[in-house]
């Protein structure tokens, strides 16, 4: 059984743009075919507590439809792996003073994969800061499509 979401689901306002596209890779380097963030929907910051939210609409015409799996393409779960660490990176290059240094994988831990997605959905991603610091933040994530959950895992970034 998943666990409960990090954020509730029917309190996201998709018409609510927090950060459009330009803005979230204003933050990451990440172009062309990898920018995974289409927006960010929800940023709340009270005290120790960041919670995010965003999403990528998934379409036909991405790179990776043709080959995987031709006849029913499924978008890779090494994708919304790079989804969920983009979350986290916004998240923590949002509140730190580290906004000109890169963020870089350092880890993930507790990745499961619980449903696929398909050109035409959109994969909402949620995110919860565990913690931010000097030389690391670590983020747990979840995605989701139309309401189930589909992804969650631990992502953990490190400074570069």
């Amino acid at each position: 059984m998943p666990p409960a979401p990090l954020i509730d689901l029917s309190i996201l306002d998709m018409d609510n743009i927090v950060a459009d596209k330009e803005a979230i890779y204003s933050l990451l380097p990440h172009r062309y075919e990898f920018e995974r963030l289409d927006r960010i929907v929800y940023f709340k910051h009270e005290e120790e507590d960041l919670r995010i939210a965003g999403y990528h609409d998934v379409t036909d015409d991405e790179f990776w439809v043709r080959g995987h799996i031709p006849g029913k393409p499924i978008f890779p779960g090494v994708m919304m792996v790079e989804t969920a660490a983009q979350l986290v990176s916004y998240a923590s290059m949002t509140v730190c003073d580290k906004k000109d240094e890169f963020l870089g994988f350092a880890a993930i831990d507790n990745v499961k994969f619980r449903g696929g997605v398909a050109p035409g959905q959109r994969m909402i991603m949620l995110g919860k800061m565990e913690e931010i610091r000097p030389r690391r933040c670590k983020g747990t994530t979840q995605g989701f499509v139309d309401g189930k959950m589909i992804f969650e895992g631990l992502i953990t970034g490190m400074w570069l």
